[in-house]
């Protein structure tokens, strides 16, 4: 059966005329049904033909970006409260969106609830590396403050989707720190160092932001202050790159034709580290399966979201987050951190 994956139609930087247009790609390309979710009228305007995989579900309110977290309970009939509905109540088997972070993040809570056993969820993004495979980072802003049993956790969630959605057999894991030595960092990082060394985690120690490009780890891990700056760092920079290349193509008539010979290469490299090519962060530790595209997400991008999502239920990733909550609760990591010398462990909820 294929995946059922509800789309926010109203999410996004774009609206909606650029959710419908991925939505009808994911549709065309993919082994998909598609739910888009929201203002039906202002939906169907912009599609000529419903594909037989594509289904439109009504919402009748929208939480702008602008909205503050309690818009969540104000706006019951917004969009991405109608699309988690649609997940909790099995009618949809993933849900993805462009839309509100925080209004998103409090609708999962809300509608999903966490798995048992889970101490709080965890945004994980899948970045391009170097040409030796992606690296999930996480948390990428789910949780600006974290303790030692979150940061265990993420860690093992980081490495059932690498197990299990990108077929990578016992992921190397990395805690990101300013040093590799065990002894740098903030005590969080030492400590949650300690545990992970003794887990059964493919733990290689700590790595430095600077050396997670050249693929030093399938799993970065940092609480989700540092992930957000990091993540929004890379993009920037990468942004930055190009548009230089492209400056400087167009400075000299030999640095045209070099910029020619060179623009099939170049367009693979810029299609290789765009953001669109991995569909977005995927919230880890909610009872669903859902995912967050950027904001500024064009169709592309809203298409590697479904695709994401859809690969992410073949791929039966939320049953092996439960799996990771069975054997490691969140009492239990806190406890454990405790006993290593961590006087804060105590998981708050």
């Amino acid at each position: 059966m294929a995946p059922r994956v509800a789309v926010d139609a109203m999410g996004g930087d774009h609206g909606a005329a650029e959710v419908v247009r991925g939505a009808l790609l994911a549709a065309q390309r993919l082994d998909v049904e598609v739910l888009l979710v929201g203002r039906t009228q202002e939906v169907r305007a912009h599609i000529e033909e419903l594909p037989d995989n594509v289904t439109l579900v009504d919402a009748r309110d929208v939480i702008d970006m602008a909205d503050k977290i309690d818009a969540v309970k104000a706006k019951p009939e917004a969009s991405i409260n109608v699309g988690m509905n649609l997940v909790k109540q099995e009618e949809a088997d993933a849900f993805v969106t462009a839309g509100n972070t925080a209004a998103t993040l409090a609708a999962a809570l809300l509608r999903l609830g966490r798995i048992p056993g889970i101490a709080r969820p965890a945004l994980g993004m899948v970045v391009a590396t170097s040409e030796k495979g992606p690296t999930m980072i996480l948390d990428v802003g789910a949780n600006a403050d974290s303790r030692p049993a979150h940061l265990i956790q993420y860690a093992h969630m980081g490495g059932a989707v690498m197990e299990f959605s990108h077929g990578i057999k016992f992921p190397r894991v990395g805690l990101v720190s300013i040093g590799e030595e065990d002894s740098k960092g903030s005590q969080l990082i030492i400590e949650v160092n300690r545990a992970l060394r003794a887990s059964d985690l493919n733990f290689v120690g700590n790595i430095e932001a600077g050396h997670i490009p050249h693929h030093v780890a399938d799993v970065a891990v940092m609480d989700g202050f540092t992930g957000n700056i990091f993540i929004k760092t890379v993009e920037g920079v990468a942004e930055l790159f190009f548009d230089e290349l492209r400056r400087a193509v167009k400075l000299t008539p030999w640095n045209l034709v070099a910029g020619m010979l060179l623009r099939p290469e170049l367009r693979k490299a810029q299609r290789r580290l765009d953001y669109a090519e991995y569909g977005g962060a995927q919230l880890l530790g909610v009872d669903g399966v859902v995912f967050i595209s950027h904001g500024r997400s064009d169709a592309r991008a809203i298409l590697g979201g479904i695709r994401a999502a859809g690969e992410a239920v073949n791929n039966g990733v939320l049953a092996h987050m439960h799996e990771i909550a069975e054997r490691f609760p969140a009492r239990g990591l806190a406890d454990a951190s405790a006993a290593n010398g961590n006087g804060n462990g105590e998981d708050s909820g």
